[in-house]
């Protein structure tokens, strides 16, 4: 009988313990966790390890990615002087022409009535971008026969949301990419901005003019546009990622002799993953961007990855 009461004695302490450890789970568990975070212990105290990068001063970018559409600059629309049968077509799709060749003939005859064959010359000289009939087709005097573009002389038109129309002005530079040459960047310049918004889609069309001519490039091809509106030059600036929020402040950490130094900043825009730092550091000093989020003001650390602490 004592022997029995003993084990049941031991088996409620041992309960007892264990939903004690089980209630204090969560605090228990980020000690431990703020213990392992220690890259090592120095004459007791813990050593954090971190990842750092000098500030430097650099051109931070504010951009338009946009889609747009390649299309001749200077272009014609060919139209017959009568209406009548095509009967032939002189030029292809494609096809370079000068101005004054032939590119079509049509015959104006009617029931009962034979006429010449009336002709239809190219008003311009460029390359047969549009070609919308064939032969044995009958036109009037207002269908377009073909078009002919100046391919030497390619322009993008693009519509901005009204949301980003801020910034965009005339003589703006651009990158350019195509589906046809994913690794190629072209260059343009921005040559027109509209000076109103389009009340249907609420955008803004603009025009640019590509830097130098490329063969490679035809009008009709769909490009993606890369458009900076606005350029911080020279501004001191690190990863967004080292520029903390305490309490409403801006803070850093600095590493130095083997410690972490708590730095209020003041910060300006943060562009393409870099916050502008206008106040409070000086470039080449070295900032953690990994591993800050358990330091301290004065806590020892170790520098991974290269840099110095």
């Amino acid at each position: 009988m004592t022997k029995n009461r003993g084990v049941k004695m031991a088996a409620v302490t041992v309960v007892v313990m264990i939903a004690g450890v089980l209630a204090a789970g969560p605090s228990l568990l980020a000690v431990r966790g703020e213990e392992n975070a220690a890259a090592g212990e120095e004459n007791g105290e813990p050593v954090f390890s971190v990842k750092t990068v000098p500030a430097e001063h650099r051109t931070l970018e504010v951009f338009l990615e946009v889609n747009g559409d390649i299309i001749s600059g200077q272009q014609a629309d060919v139209f017959p002087d009568t209406s009548g049968k095509l009967i032939a077509v002189r030029a292809a799709l494609g096809s370079r022409v000068r101005k004054g060749d032939l590119i079509a003939e049509i015959d104006p005859s009617k029931p009962g009535m034979r006429y010449m064959a009336s002709p239809v010359y190219a008003p311009i000289s460029g390359t047969v971008s549009r070609m919308p009939v064939c032969a044995g087709m009958t036109v009037g005097a207002g269908t377009s026969i073909t078009t002919i573009s100046v391919a030497e002389n390619l322009e993008i038109t693009a519509r901005i949301p009204e949301r980003k129309v801020a910034g965009l002005e005339e003589g703006l530079k651009s990158e350019i990419r195509l589906q046809a040459y994913p690794s190629e960047i072209f260059t343009a310049t921005v040559t027109h901005v509209s000076p109103v918004i389009d009340s249907a889609s609420r955008t803004k069309l603009i025009t640019l003019k590509f830097d130098s001519y490329d063969r490679r490039v035809n009008a009709g091809m769909f490009a993606r546009l890369r458009i900076n509106t606005i350029n911080y030059s020279g501004v001191l600036a690190v990863p967004a990622q080292a520029v903390l929020n305490k309490h409403g402040v801006s803070v850093v950490y600095v590493t130095r002799g083997g410690r972490a130094e708590l730095r209020q900043v003041g910060s300006g825009v943060t562009i393409n993953g870099f916050t502008e730092i206008t106040s409070g550091l000086s470039a080449g000093e070295r900032v953690v961007i990994q591993g800050q989020q358990l330091l301290s003001a004065g806590a020892a650390v170790r520098v991974i990855g290269g840099g110095e602490a």
